[in-house]
């Protein structure tokens, strides 16, 4: 099913004018891959510089949940149909081609050959003015299957007669990159692995940000430009250079690389497929374009696009910006249900699921014969000298533990037994965000292989009933935090739910005693 796109007037480029003297250049842009990492990112980017921005999606619904939904145009199409091609180039100036098969079966080169064929003759038709392609890194010579598609890609585009210019990267850092969540699961799995013996090959990774920054400027370059660039940020590593400074950032200890030369692309990518969440279908095209070094062979992209004004991101910061939200216990932007965008490196609804750190979750929910304003006082008075409502010496043994690894225990207790303050400390918990009445979030202070979160949140059903929601939150660190988390899951399923269970029933026995009995 094909949505036609209403008659929408053409805009030219056209100058604004303002009083400071610069002059921003204001277009009609189409964005293909929307629903892709880098393309995600960069559409509120274009929004940012005032540019009209309309996106082609196979599956609209995708973008339902994006918070720049309602501020772009979206069609429905199929790049590889013309007719749809046609109807979404129509009335642009600068079209974003970002979308490359990622699938290794059958003949994926001559689909992105047929695309990228029909992009450029359908561009060149209704008179863009600018064509901007997102390629990869690589030498000159032979290369491998997905790489070298990459590159004829962009050979086609900028021979189409619209100016193109093919930006090259390679391995981008940032949360919900393909390439980054490698690296990201294979460090914090595995303290020591195997790898080919290709590992030792040169990477110039780029952040995100960096990225997103020589495409937003790449929309307003003179006609002249018409060539292809290497971009890249300020270090050049080696593959396991990379892993091991994720480990860095990520407090984790030096991982082990064992080079092995018999360890091919395809065992390779069965490998990563077993110990990580990324699909093999992934995997074999990202461990392929490992072969071959991925460094500049120059810098001319400077005398193009200067580099952003504060400079280019080195590969370490890039790690921080990507896991600085978790640290910080700003939370929201981590987990897979958010709507809260902030850095680009933050995750978008739209991300495949195996994006973004590794989160945990046990959710209890319990409906309550009691008042929300009862149910709430016992959640707000949990802990201390009224305890947590389930089995009491698995809590006890728990404090113990945490005492003799040199936590704090359960003995703070808390600073008032029914009220709560952000920032109170609650036995071993301290009080992270609270909503009086509705919502409570506790942060972890015990010792633990990563980080973790108590949650509640009660809601008014009707005036005598109401229910809560309990959800236990953990981000592992390293393979002690996967292995810690599924040695205390069968605990939780009694401590857990019998914690929602005698919450529930306290509160109904507290409205039950303030009720008076009345003779029917």
């Amino acid at each position: 099913m094909r949505a036609l796109i209403s008659t929408v007037p053409r805009y030219s480029a056209q100058l604004v004018f303002p009083s400071s003297g610069s002059y921003p250049v204001r277009m009609k842009v189409l964005v293909t891959g929307a629903t892709g990492y880098v393309g995600g990112r960069l559409v509120p980017k274009l929004l940012e510089e005032g540019h009209t921005v309309r996106v082609l999606a196979r599956e609209p619904h995708r973008l339902d949940s994006v918070p720049w939904r309602d501020d772009v145009e979206i069609v429905q199409g199929d790049l590889q149909v013309r007719a749809d091609v046609a109807r979404a180039v129509d009335s642009i100036d600068v079209l974003y081609y970002l979308v490359h098969s990622m699938s290794s079966a059958g003949n994926f080169e001559e689909v992105e050959r047929t695309v990228a064929t029909i992009v450029s003759e359908e561009a060149s038709a209704a008179g863009v003015s600018r064509i901007v392609y997102l390629g990869g890194l690589h030498p000159e010579g032979k290369l491998s299957r997905h790489l070298g598609s990459r590159k004829e890609v962009g050979d086609i585009l900028l021979a189409s007669g619209v100016p193109t210019v093919a930006l090259q990267a390679g391995v981008i850092i940032g949360s919900g990159s393909a390439s980054f969540e490698m690296i990201r699961h294979l460090t914090e799995i595995l303290p020591a692995m195997p790898a080919p013996k290709w590992v030792r090959n040169r990477i110039q990774p780029i952040a995100i940000r960096d990225v997103l920054h020589y495409l937003v400027k790449s929309a307003t370059l003179p006609a002249e430009i018409n060539r292809a660039l290497d971009i890249g940020g300020p270090d050049v590593f080696r593959y396991v250079e990379l892993m091991n400074g994720y480990a860095k950032e990520a407090g984790l200890k030096e991982r082990i690389i064992l080079a092995l030369p018999v360890l091919t692309p395809w065992l390779a990518s069965q490998w990563v497929n077993l110990v990580t969440p990324i699909p093999r279908s992934l995997a074999v095209p990202i461990i392929e374009s490992l072969l071959h070094d991925a460094v500049m062979k120059n810098h001319d992209i400077d005398a193009v696009i200067p580099p952003p004004a504060e400079g280019l991101t080195g590969y370490r910061r890039a790690v921080e910006l990507a896991l600085v939200r978790m640290r910080s216990g700003e939370v929201e932007t981590s987990w897979r249900n958010t709507e809260v965008i902030g850095a680009p490196s933050d995750p978008l609804p739209s991300d495949p699921e195996w994006a973004g750190h590794t989160v945990y979750t046990d959710s209890r929910e319990v409906t309550v014969e009691a008042p929300a304003e009862d149910l709430w006082g016992v959640v707000e008075s949990i802990g201390g000298d009224n305890g947590w409502y389930s089995l009491p010496v698995a809590w006890a043994a728990r404090g113990l533990l945490d005492k003799l690894v040199g936590g704090v225990g359960l003995r703070r207790g808390r600073r008032d037994p029914n009220k709560l303050m952000v920032g109170d400390a609650l036995d071993f918990w301290r009080v992270e965000k609270i909503e009086r009445g509705s919502f409570l979030r506790l942060r972890a202070e015990m010792k633990l292989p990563g980080l973790a979160w108590l949650e509640f949140t009660v809601t008014p059903v009707s005036e005598n009933r109401s229910a809560l929601s309990q959800r236990a939150v953990f981000f592992p660190q390293g393979l002690g935090g996967r292995l810690y988390w599924f040695a205390v899951t069968p605990l939780h399923g009694i401590v857990f739910a019998g914690m929602a269970r005698s919450m529930g029933k306290t509160a109904e026995s507290r409205f039950a005693q303030r009720v008076p009995i009345t003779a029917s």
